[in-house]
Order: structure tokens, then sequence, then C-alpha cells
């Protein structure tokens, strides 16, 4: 079983949007201490979510950490807003941008964590060179763009490579893992090296969040 402590990052766009006030409040009371915010602008990925507006709007009633997770084209226009929206991790794609390196400089310079993300495609040890800069990387278990997709069973072993890089480089960088996360594929990314677990329908979809949240973490720890 895992013995390290395992970060829940629930997914908003999972959430009853009629009801996210309550929901992310249950969360709180469910001692969940993340919460994952997946913006898409269409173009990036075939899907539109939400942006800067809802992020600074739920950010006044909720003291939730914000692991906000960018599937945008040229991400760089955008870092200062999302800053100052509230947002206390900014992750963006790899993929998204000709200067990885300067937007994970950028993001620091907004005093916030910086992470970077790869597609299911793009092998990890493309951003290798990178992680020194990374407070996070998030490893994609699914197409971004939609969620309720099933687990990339491939993604495990990508999780286990970069995380035995940063140990073996002795990095501070945390592994996440985001895309089909449920009770049964959560033991397997975590056992792989995973750090955080972005979990949407398997927490949101559930009905009881705080009964979800503790069937995620059992599954996990065996306890």
């Amino acid at each position: 079983m895992v013995k390290k402590e395992i970060t829940l990052s629930p997914s908003l766009l999972s959430c009853d949007f009629a009801r996210v006030g309550e929901q992310l409040k249950e969360l709180e009371n469910a001692g969940v201490k993340w919460l994952h915010l997946d913006v898409m602008d269409g173009a990036f990925v075939p899907n539109i979510s939400f942006g800067i507006p809802v992020i600074k709007s739920i950010r006044k009633s909720s003291p939730l950490f914000f692991d906000t997770h960018l599937m945008i084209n040229a991400p760089e226009r955008y870092i200062e807003q999302f800053a100052k929206a509230g947002s206390d991790c900014i992750t963006f794609h790899v993929e998204a941008t000709s200067s990885p390196a300067a937007v994970l400089d950028m993001i620091h310079a907004q005093h916030k964590l910086a992470g970077i993300s790869v597609k299911p495609g793009t092998p990890v040890q493309s951003v290798y060179p990178l992680l020194e800069k990374c407070d996070l990387l998030l490893i994609m278990s699914v197409e971004p763009g939609f969620g309720g997709q099933s687990y990339i069973e491939s993604a495990t072993e990508k999780i286990r490579l970069a995380a035995n890089y940063i140990k073996r480089k002795k990095l501070k960088t945390l592994v996440s893992v985001d895309g089909g996360i449920d009770v049964r594929t959560a033991p397997a990314a975590a056992s792989a090296g995973a750090d955080v677990l972005v979990a949407g329908s398997a927490i949101f979809g559930k009905g009881d969040i705080t009964a979800a949240a503790e069937a995620l973490r059992k599954a996990v720890n065996g306890r």
C-alpha cells in the first residue's frame, strides 16, 4: 500500500454549478485541501469551460488551494490575470507554448507555484530539463478537453518514470495525474509515484462528496 500522503484535487468541471458554493463547502468538510480548475479555450482543446471571472468569484468564498490547469494556447498571455484572480498554482501545457521556461518564470514572478503538463502522446522525458523550475508536473491520463474519460493505462509508466527522475535528481516537484481517476485506477497512479490525484466525476458525481473522497483515500492508502 501507498505510505505517503496523497493530495486529492477534485475537478470543478464536474461539480453542479447551481450548487457550487455548497459543494465547495462539502469538500472543505471532507478534509479536501485542493481544488482543480480546468480552463479550456476551445482551441488548444475542443471544448470551452470557464475562466478568470469564475475563479475570481469563487475565490471570495473558498479557502481551498486553487490548482489552476490552463488548457489554452499561448498561456503566457494570461498568467498575470489568473494569478490575480486567485490561483495558487498555475499549470500550462508544454505543447501550448514555444517558450515553456519563460512561462514558468512568469508564474513565479507572480509569486505562484508553477506547473507544466504533458498530453498522453507527449513523452514525459521531454519536460525533464524544465523540472528544476517546476513545482508540479501534471501528467494527463486522458486526452485533455472533456471529463468522464477512461484512464489511459500507459500513464502509469509515465508517472513512474517522472517520479524516479525527480527522486534521483533530488527535486521537489510534485507529480499530479489527471484523467479517469477513481477507486479502481487511483492505487496504480499513487503506487507509481503520484503525489496529487485529480478526480472529477469520482467525487462530484457520486452524490455524497464526503463519502466519495473517503473512498478514494481508502483505495489509495488501504485505510
